[in-house]
């Protein structure tokens, strides 16, 4: 009985490699040193992300409410973030042939950083919006170019290649956790309370800026691209296998539309069934917590997998994870989901890059994660609003039913997305 692709990658995926059975004990420190490069700049990651937008949702109610603002104007906030990633995805194709990748991380940083900051001096509700879309195009920056950076540094260690990715797009669970602890201690029950939140989350900012500007500068010296004549030639080899990544895309939206759906509501449907906010904070710590722990758990799919394997099977337990809480609104179920799509869903990013990695050579790297992440942005504009048309027609908990069939759809295209070649 023949067996399906993803079974026979997954049979693959548990056996050892040989590289690894063959290492010597001289490896050892450069693999350390390699290890903790990565986690320093996983700190982008963290801020781009964790610190820069999924921190949001913790200062939204308290933003609501002292603003006035509707419910509209309250989601428009993340849909002008998401917006601003998109505008920065686009550009940073050009950006990339003028500047390094890693002047462009330190820019996104430092910027991210400021403006964090810069949005605790406003309550106009329109400066606020056009804050938020530089915001996500310097987040933009940063995420890409750190993808870009990790795919050289796990070029340079093959064996460990899929852990380092892992880490890279794990990083993002710091600034979820370090966004769970300082949100509720710096908000105070006073005219603009929620303002204290955002200077602490730009310290964080700055803080995690100052230990990833330093591994960017450190992987751009030591991992050099590949020179402009080799860069020509490939680009003109290329350029005629685009359409050939459609599936991988076409699954990579829907990720982007399912997840954000969860990440945008899952606060608000908890809320609603009553749960405390000790427990709603505990929740968002746990998934947190497991997006940084993510990387090891997927490093051997990461490697393995070349073709859209690795991005089926991660968009599937992530449909999983949306759908426990639609059909149970317990605690218990709850920290099962948020363990399960903390564990998951930086990972599903992280195979994107991986795939990039696997299927072109390292002068289209900067190009490829920026299709993807132009695809990832279509997507989390999108979700929210047409997951909270629907929750507002049919309930949270519908609207989470709609995020977790549109993330397995997207494992379902992902999983006919073949290898297109290597570099």
């Amino acid at each position: 009985m023949p067996r399906s692709p993803i079974f026979a990658e997954l049979i693959r995926w548990k056996r050892p490699r040989a590289d690894a059975l063959h290492e010597t004990p001289t490896d050892a420190p450069n693999r350390i040193e390699t290890l903790l490069l990565a986690v320093a700049l996983s700190l982008g990651s963290a801020i781009a992300l964790g610190l820069a937008r999924f921190a949001y949702a913790l200062l939204l109610p308290a933003m609501k409410l002292d603003l006035g603002w509707s419910f509209a104007q309250a989601g428009a906030m993340n849909t002008a973030n998401a917006l601003g990633y998109l505008l920065g995805a686009l550009a940073f194709p050009r950006l990339s042939r003028r500047v390094s990748s890693a002047a462009l991380f330190v820019a996104g940083c430092v910027a991210t950083a400021l403006l964090m900051a810069v949005s605790g001096l406003l309550i106009d509700t329109h400066a606020l919006l056009s804050l938020r879309v530089i915001t996500g195009a310097s987040s933009a920056l940063i995420f890409i170019s750190g993808g870009v950076l990790a795919a050289r540094l796990a070029s340079a260690r093959p064996r460990d290649a899929g852990l380092l990715l892992g880490l890279y797009y794990g990083g993002t669970g710091w600034g979820i956790v370090a966004s769970a602890i300082l949100v509720p201690l710096t908000i105070a029950h006073a005219l603009h309370g929620w303002q204290l939140a955002w200077f602490a989350l730009a310290s964080a900012c700055l803080a995690f800026a100052l230990v990833a500007s330093g591994a960017a500068r450190r992987i751009e010296r030591d991992h050099m691209a590949v020179p402009k004549g080799a860069a020509a030639q490939s680009a003109h080899d290329e350029a005629l296998h685009w359409p050939r990544f459609s599936l991988a895309l076409a699954g990579y939206g829907l990720f982007g539309v399912g997840y954000i759906g969860y990440m945008t509501f899952i606060v608000a449907l908890l809320r609603n069934a009553g749960m405390s906010a000790a427990i709603v904070t505990s929740f968002y710590i746990l998934l947190g917590a497991a997006t940084i722990v993510s990387a090891r758990l997927w490093s051997g799919l990461l490697d393995r997998m070349r073709g859209g394997q690795a991005l089926a099977v991660l968009n599937g337990l992530l449909g999983l994870a949306t759908l426990l809480p639609a059909l149970a609104t317990h605690p218990f179920t709850a920290f099962v989901s948020g363990a399960l799509f903390g564990a998951t869903f930086l990972s599903a990013v992280a195979s994107t890059t991986a795939f990039v990695r696997h299927n072109l050579p390292a002068t289209h790297w900067a190009k490829g994660i920026s299709a993807f992440t132009i695809v990832f942005a279509f997507g989390q504009i999108v979700g929210p609003l047409a997951i909270g048309w629907i929750s507002d027609g049919a309930g949270l908990a519908r609207g989470l039913v709609y995020s977790a069939l549109l993330l397995i759809a997207g494992a379902v295209l992902a999983a006919c997305q073949k290898p297109v070649g290597g570099p």
